[in-house]
């Protein structure tokens, strides 16, 4: 047995390779759950955001990204090396920790995969698919990779040299997301009929059934960041599904109060905010702090989602209202409700803390928001003139599914002028057909 096999710790290592595949399983439960959230005239496309990204990302994480988020510090703590790339010298008896590098590559590529996917949901209806196909591996390059180190990298700034705290991607994987989202609104503008038409989700099922698959990956996400089979891991996991509940709950009181009716959609949102906040915190925070976390972004979120109307920004499946604001909820209460038992020494506010750590909190949290945010408006608008970013006002109002990938995902009879309309419409013939009533 070689000293390498010798640290490998079976069972850590056997939790992480399902964890593994968990995290992986949020990326088609994500596209289910905004796949339901639009019209039915768009959600081929919007499977397809998500399934694409699982192929574009893989290649560029494989190739430099794990590399320069991972690799040992190469300038200030902003960005690693590529020393790496292409999984350079990494083999089966590589070891990070207790468990294979190749496998905590893997891991950490899950993530990057569902982060590039989330910001989708912001664009959905209106953003070119080839655009897209650019825009994943370009911004998972320049903003996903560099948070990444920043806050999981060896040396990077955030965690190591500022000492803020982050368990599982609040930074990188939910504020970043968010942050983008909203500059990717601005660059493509709102939707045709926006603030006018009822733009309501065409399958609320499926929004049910891809929320929880978001929540079961979420285990993996969360409990398999102690990347180990330990007590941290099932705190984290209990954590986990202790601010869901908390958040499904949160937004239904919410809509009970302001609406007089809890709504499905709200429930599966609600459930998504609680577990978007304490995705920074499971690590942290005691299960009193995960109930409270969990509250306070179903609360919250619940409300954000409206600031598009009031703002003029057309965030489609409200990826601002909750992962941009849930995100930074549950990193900001870090500062308050962190616990020496669950971090081994930092405390928050609450707990004899002091305001330091609040502080150092509030100042990552800022510096993530604004790079991704000024970062992403930048690639987009580069996009939008190069090979344009916006789809067509005609494939728009026809939908995207039947002019851009020339299927649909229902079968509808007869449209426009009684000709009969397949699931597979051959080549050239979508823009020949009219759009459903």
């Amino acid at each position: 047995m070689t000293l390498a096999a010798a640290r490998i710790d079976t069972g850590d290592t056997a939790w992480l390779l399902a964890a593994t595949a968990l995290v992986l399983l949020m990326t088609p439960g994500l596209a289910l759950f905004y796949g339901g959230m639009v019209r039915a005239k768009s959600v081929l496309n919007m499977l397809m955001m998500s399934f694409v990204s699982i192929a574009l990302v893989t290649v560029v994480w494989l190739v430099a990204g794990y590399s320069l988020a991972f690799g040992d510090d190469a300038f200030a703590g902003l960005v690693g090396g590529l020393g790496q790339s292409g999984m350079s010298g990494l083999g089966p008896d590589s070891v990070h920790g207790t468990v294979p590098t190749l496998l905590f590559a893997a891991f950490q590529l899950t993530f990057a995969i569902v982060t590039a996917a989330l910001i989708s949901g912001a664009v959905a209806d209106r953003a070119k698919f080839s655009a897209w196909l650019v825009f994943v591996p370009v911004w998972t390059l320049l903003v996903y990779v560099p948070v990444s180190h920043w806050v999981w990298g060896p040396g990077g700034w955030i965690v190591d040299r500022l000492g803020a705290l982050d368990f599982a991607g609040g930074l990188p994987v939910e504020i970043t997301s968010g942050a983008s989202g909203l500059a990717l609104c601005l660059v493509l503008g709102p939707r045709l009929g926006f603030k006018r038409d009822a733009m309501r989700p065409h399958n609320l099922p499926m929004v049910i059934l891809g929320a929880g698959l978001l929540w079961f990956g979420w285990f993996g996400f969360n409990a398999g960041s102690a990347l180990g089979a330990n007590g941290l891991a099932a705190a984290a996991f209990l954590n986990t599904l202790a601010a869901g509940c908390t958040g499904l709950l949160g937004w239904l009181v919410v809509e009970q109060r302001r609406d007089g009716h809890p709504t499905t959609l709200g429930a599966a949102s609600g459930a998504v905010a609680g577990l978007v906040a304490i995705t920074p915190s499971c690590g942290t925070v005691s299960l009193l702090g995960a109930l409270v976390v969990g509250l306070a972004a179903g609360v919250v979120c619940s409300y954000a989602v409206s600031w598009k109307f009031r703002l003029n920004y057309d965030d489609s499946l409200d990826v601002v209202g909750v992962h941009l604001v849930g995100g930074v909820i549950g990193t900001l209460l870090i500062g308050l409700f962190a616990e020496r038992a669950m971090t081994g020494g930092a405390e928050g506010l609450f707990y004899g803390g002091g305001l330091v750590p609040l502080g150092k909190q509030l100042l990552a949290v800022v510096t993530v928001a604004v790079y991704a945010f000024g970062v992403t408006y930048g690639l987009g608008r580069l996009l939008d003139k190069v090979m344009g970013f916006r789809a067509s006002e005609e494939q728009e109002h026809t939908g995207l599914d039947l002019t851009v990938h020339a299927e649909t995902a229902y079968d509808h009879g007869v449209l426009g002028h009684g000709a009969p309309v397949s699931h597979s419409v051959p080549a050239g013939s979508a823009q020949k057909v009219k759009a459903q009533p």
